[in-house]
């Protein structure tokens, strides 16, 4: 079978497609057949080394890249008993999703409904429990409560911004040209701001009448984090849950007491979906919003497997609009 593995840690050149033995499932795994592997800002920190010494997300090398995808069970082991061979399912936190065929622990294989494309799917098993788990878990939003969220044209940020509205939040998102305003605005935002155009700290400031947001979701990092935390109400969060532009290399405990005593968090979706009945209640919801309507998720678009290096030069420079999916195998 094809897949992405690395060497070394480095840029998108360390990227290589390579034939390996078909995997076998160990007692508590499915085999999973991908038609689609997911491409997440994740995927890039285990490839530069930014993840390199996380105990949570270890990356020894060689290593297989990408962490989720959809398709079919092929295989199962034979202790598994929530799923059956033939089964649509996608799967997440799993290192090596850029194949065409992953060995995959039952715990976190949930079922696809017949109504959900296996894009879809693929699209929402990551990217949605994160926005789900910093809506309802991190921060739990209230109505009447606000919210800014980075990237707000981002895949996660989409979805972000549609569940904060589903529990009745005001939602400011930053976004880099008027393209992606538009977007964000048609996810339900309730003003976009043009990061590049104008100071989004003052935008939010003067849009709260001086009060900030209750909750800053922060996938930015280092070229916003400073001004996110002067964005929040006193006693406000920021929940940092990526590093697009660069690492906090350090924090002064001081800042975030003049900033109004506010909260920070630096979270892995990890902690948050640790039994597979936490990660299944988040699928309900996410998979329920998507068929219901309630829920858009954007696929940006999708390449085949040998141009994962080109996935993830969109991811770096912000092109994308949505999931980036990389085509794997039949449907």
């Amino acid at each position: 079978m094809r897949v992405v593995e690395i060497d070394a840690f480095g840029g998108i050149e360390v990227l290589q497609v390579r034939d390996v033995p078909e995997p076998a499932p160990a007692d508590n795994e499915v085999i999973v057949k991908l038609a689609y592997a997911g491409v997440n800002y994740t995927d890039v920190y285990r490839r530069n080394g930014d993840y390199a010494r996380s105990p949570t997300y270890p990356t020894p090398l060689p290593a297989r890249i990408g962490i989720d995808g959809a398709g079919h069970i092929s295989a199962v082991g034979n202790a598994v008993s929530h799923v059956a061979v033939g089964d649509r399912v996608a799967f997440t936190r799993i290192q090596g999703s850029y194949a065409e065929f992953a060995a995959v622990p039952e715990a976190v294989v949930m079922p696809v409904p017949e109504n959900l494309g296996l894009d879809i799917a693929a699209a929402l098993i990551t990217q949605g429990t994160t926005a789900h788990y910093l809506a309802t878990s991190a921060w739990p939003l209230e109505p009447g409560q606000s919210c800014l969220v980075h990237a707000g044209a981002g895949g996660v940020g989409q979805l972000l911004i549609q569940i904060a509205k589903i529990r009745g939040a005001r939602v400011f998102a930053t976004v880099g040209s008027a393209e992606k305003a538009e977007i964000a605005t048609s996810r339900g935002a309730d003003a976009a701001i043009l990061y590049r155009d104008v100071d989004f700290r003052e935008a939010v400031m003067a849009a709260t009448g001086g009060k900030g947001v209750d909750v800053v979701y922060d996938s930015v990092g280092k070229a916003t984090f400073y001004d996110s935390i002067h964005c929040l109400r006193p006693r406000g969060l920021c929940v940092l849950f990526g590093h697009a532009s660069g690492k906090i290399e350090s924090l002064n405990p001081l800042d975030l007491s003049e900033a109004g005593s506010i909260f920070f968090t630096r979270p892995h979706m990890a902690h948050y979906i640790r039994t597979r009945e936490e990660l299944g209640g988040r699928w309900a919801d996410l998979t329920g919003w998507a068929l219901d309507g309630r829920m858009a998720v954007a696929v940006d678009r999708v390449l085949p497997l040998d141009q994962a290096g080109e996935a993830h030069r969109l991811m770096e420079s912000r092109e994308s609009r949505g999931k980036i999916l990389l085509k794997v195998g039949d449907t």
